[in-house]
């Protein structure tokens, strides 16, 4: 396995077309597009990494995947009268379908349904509670407590936040909202925020690849339906308005962020997760995507396949 892993590894590197990084939110500009990571956690409790795969990177709509979770385990299936669960078919910050849908969004994996997810947890407390009870969860199921937020990022997000507070605002208007707009929008800003290796998030998938149990320590974080339900919301939504492609191409339940990360469960194998800055037009991880790709055609692990 680790040589199939430095083999995707050594084709990315040679990749000439690299996307583009994702400038509209100033710090993430800055990162170095050449940069590959790869990283695969077993059930078994192996680790097969390539590339830089300890270089921490902001996860961005990944932590989407963890805050739903958290959401879930808290207030149940009365989530659901808040935000849908169908794919959008459109970009991950229109607004369009919140005005024909009465401002609730399509699913928990673009922006507004994130902020509704956000606004869920926050059950009546400061921006800082729930940013410290979504931090304490990323680390537990990493089992690394060096996982942090990027202040720096989350700051830019926030100076450039227009089109999230728009989103935000008009949900509020249609009754979708309970907390103030600024303290939701801080603090989905800095869930987008954390920082994590490519090593660290392949630990924090590996609950959805074993039926809600991290098999290495021995862990239940969620039931076995609600980690098919969570697999099922990321085959379907991962990919904002590419969902269906990277269903078709990939055949994996996955979730990626404009950081130019994306996270795979392979259901009874592990968890991948792979990084590079550069995004397609649709703003997922250009490189990433080929290489998940590669890994699904060499290992077989598809959940269409035997």
């Amino acid at each position: 396995m680790q040589d199939l892993i430095n083999d995707i590894a050594t084709a990315m590197a040679k990749a000439e077309e690299r996307g583009k990084v994702a400038n509209y939110i100033p710090e993430l500009g800055h990162v170095d597009p050449q940069q590959f990571a790869i990283s695969l956690a077993t059930v078994d409790g192996n680790v097969y990494s390539a590339g830089c795969a300890t270089t921490p990177f902001s996860i961005q709509s990944i932590s989407k995947v963890f805050t739903l979770t958290i959401a879930l385990g808290q207030v149940g299936d009365s989530l659901w009268s808040k935000v849908g669960r169908e794919p959008s078919g459109d970009p991950f910050n229109s607004i369009v379908q919140l005005e024909h849908e009465s401002g609730k969004p399509r699913n928990p994996f673009i922006n507004a349904g994130a902020i509704a997810v956000v606004d869920a947890i926050m059950m009546g407390h400061e921006p800082k509670e729930t940013l410290g009870e979504i931090l304490s969860f990323v680390r537990y199921i990493a089992d690394d407590d060096s996982i942090y937020f990027d202040h720096a990022v989350a700051a830019s997000e926030m100076a450039h936040r227009d089109r999230n507070a728009s989103l935000a605002h008009f949900m509020k208007a249609f009754g979708h909202l309970r907390h103030d707009v600024d303290k939701v929008l801080g603090t989905y800003f800095h869930q987008c925020a954390i920082a994590m290796s490519c090593e660290q998030l392949a630990h924090a998938g590996l609950f959805l690849a074993s039926d809600g149990m991290n098999e290495p320590s021995g862990i239940r974080v969620v039931a076995p339906q609600r980690a098919r339900r969570i697999n099922s919301l990321m085959m379907m939504c991962g990919h904002y308005d590419a969902s269906g492609e990277f269903a078709f191409r990939v055949g994996l339940p996955g979730k990626s962020g404009v950081g130019g990360g994306i996270l795979a469960i392979a259901p009874g194998h592990g968890s991948v997760a792979v990084w590079s800055p550069g995004l397609d037009a649709y703003g997922n991880s250009l490189l990433g995507t080929q290489a998940l790709e590669m890994f699904v055609q060499r290992t077989g692990w598809s959940v269409f396949g035997h």
